[in-house]
C-alpha cells in the first residue's frame, strides 16, 4: 500500500526515455510526498504512450510550456547528458526547483553560472547521485561523521562488469523507444574514456566526497587493455585524509563496488551491489569505543524514490538537503576535470586551481 502525504510536490518530468522508464516514473508514483503532475517530451508518440500509462495531469510537447505552468513546482530532468545543464538553467530561470540526472554538466563555466542563478532565484537544485540514498551508504556517512573521529583514509572502488547487461536486461523492463526522440548533435558514447568518466566516474567521486569530504587534489593514471578501462586515483581530501579510488569498466567478474575507511575511533567496510537490484550496501562499522561492529539492514533501498522524497522534504518542509547540492555537483565536475588533466599530464592537480574547463 502506497500512502501519500496530504501535500505533494508537483513534479514536471522532462524526458520519457529509458532512465525515466527504468527509475523516475516509478519513483514519482511511489513517493509519499510527490506526484507526477506533468510530463514533457519532444517525441509525441513516446509522450502519448507514457502519459497513457502513468497518467500525469498535464502532458506537454514544449518544454517552455511546462515551465510556464504555475502548478509545476519542480522539474525532474531525465534527458541525454548533453541536455542536463541547459535544461536545468532554463528551469531555474523559470523559478522551478530541479532534480537533474548526473552528471550535472560538462562545462565548469556553465556549472558556475547554474550555481549563481540558483542562489539568485532561491531554489533548490539537486543532482541525481542516487547512491547517497543507499541506506547502507547513508549509515556509513553518519558513522564516519559521528563516531569515527579524525579520518585517516578513504578507499573506494567502482567496477562495472562485463556481464552487467545480462543482469540489467533481466531486471529492467524493455524500454519503449521513439525515432522522434530528441538527440544531441553527437554520439555521447563515441568517446568511451569521456563517457565512462561522466557516467560512472561521477558516481565514484560523489560517493567519496559524500563519505570523506571535499577532495583537494588528484593524481591519476588510465590503463586501457583488452577492451577494459581502468583509472587509478590518488586523492587527498581537504580534511587531511588520504585515499585511493579505482574505476574499472569492463571488469571480469561480478559487479564490484565498495569502500573502506579508517579513523581515530573506528573503521568501515562496505560492499555495494548493482544498483538495479535496489539492494542496500552491506556495511560493517567497527567502533573502538565499544569494541563492537554495527550495521543496518536497509530494507528500503529504492534510491530513486528516496532521493525524490528527500528533495520534496527540503522544498515542502524546509529539511536540510541530503542529496547532492549544486555546489557539490560543481565540485564533482571539478574532480572529473582534475582526473582528465592528471591523466593527460601525469601531474598532481589541485581542484581549487580549476576555474574553467570542458569535459
Amino acid at each position: 500500500m502506497i500512502r501519500k502525504d496530504d501535500r505533494l510536490l508537483r513534479v514536471g518530468l522532462l524526458g520519457c526515455g529509458p532512465i525515466a522508464q527504468f527509475a523516475h516514473f516509478e519513483a514519482c508514483q511511489k513517493a509519499r510526498n510527490a506526484e507526477l503532475y506533468a510530463l514533457c517530451d519532444a517525441a509525441d508518440d513516446l509522450l502519448d504512450r507514457m502519459a497513457t500509462i502513468w497518467q500525469p495531469r498535464r502532458a506537454y510537447r514544449d518544454y517552455d510550456a511546462m515551465l510556464a505552468d504555475p502548478a509545476v513546482e519542480a522539474i525532474l530532468i531525465a534527458t541525454a547528458d548533453a541536455f542536463h545543464l541547459p535544461m536545468a538553467l532554463r528551469a531555474v530561470e523559470a523559478g522551478k526547483h530541479v532534480l537533474v540526472e548526473k552528471p550535472m554538466g560538462t562545462s565548469l563555466t556553465d556549472c558556475l553560472r547554474l550555481q549563481e542563478l540558483t542562489r539568485q532565484q532561491q531554489v533548490h537544485v539537486q543532482v541525481g547521485h542516487m547512491k547517497r540514498f543507499d541506506p547502507g551508504i547513508a549509515y556509513a556517512r553518519r558513522f564516519i561523521r559521528d563516531e569515527i573521529g579524525e579520518l585517516m583514509f578513504f578507499n573506494g572502488w567502482y567496477s562495472d562488469n562485463t556481464h552487467r547487461y545480462t543482469v540489467t536486461d533481466n531486471v529492467q523492463p524493455l524500454p519503449v523507444l521513439s525515432a522522434r526522440a530528441l538527440k544531441p548533435g553527437h554520439d555521447e558514447k563515441a568517446d568511451k574514456v569521456r563517457y565512462y568518466l561522466l557516467a560512472h566516474g561521477s558516481h565514484l567521486l560523489d560517493t567519496a566526497r559524500f563519505l570523506a569530504g571535499p577532495i583537494g587534489s588528484i593524481r591519476a593514471r588510465l590503463v586501457q587493455k583488452s577492451g577494459a578501462y581502468h583509472w587509478t586515483l590518488q586523492t587527498e581530501f581537504t580534511n587531511g585524509a588520504v585515499g585511493h579510488l579505482d574505476l574499472t569498466i569492463g571488469y571480469r567478474g561480478d559487479w564490484h563496488e565498495g569502500f573502506s575507511a579508517a579513523g581515530q575511533w573506528g573503521s568501515v567496510q562496505a560492499k555495494t551491489y548493482n544498483p538495479w537490484y535496489f539492494r542496500g550496501s552491506d556495511v560493517s562499522c567497527f567502533s573502538e569505543r565499544d569494541a563492537m561492529y554495527h550495521q543496518v539492514l536497509g530494507a528500503d533501498a529504492h534510491f530513486y524514490r528516496l532521493q525524490l522524497e528527500g528533495l520534496a522534504d527540503t522544498i515542502l518542509n524546509g529539511l536540510p538537503q541530503q542529496g547532492t547540492t549544486v555546489a557539490e555537483g560543481l565540485d564533482n565536475v571539478r574532480a572529473m576535470l582534475a582526473v582528465q588533466q592528471a591523466v593527460a599530464t601525469g601531474q598532481l592537480v589541485y581542484l581549487d586551481n580549476l576555474q574553467e574547463g570542458e569535459l
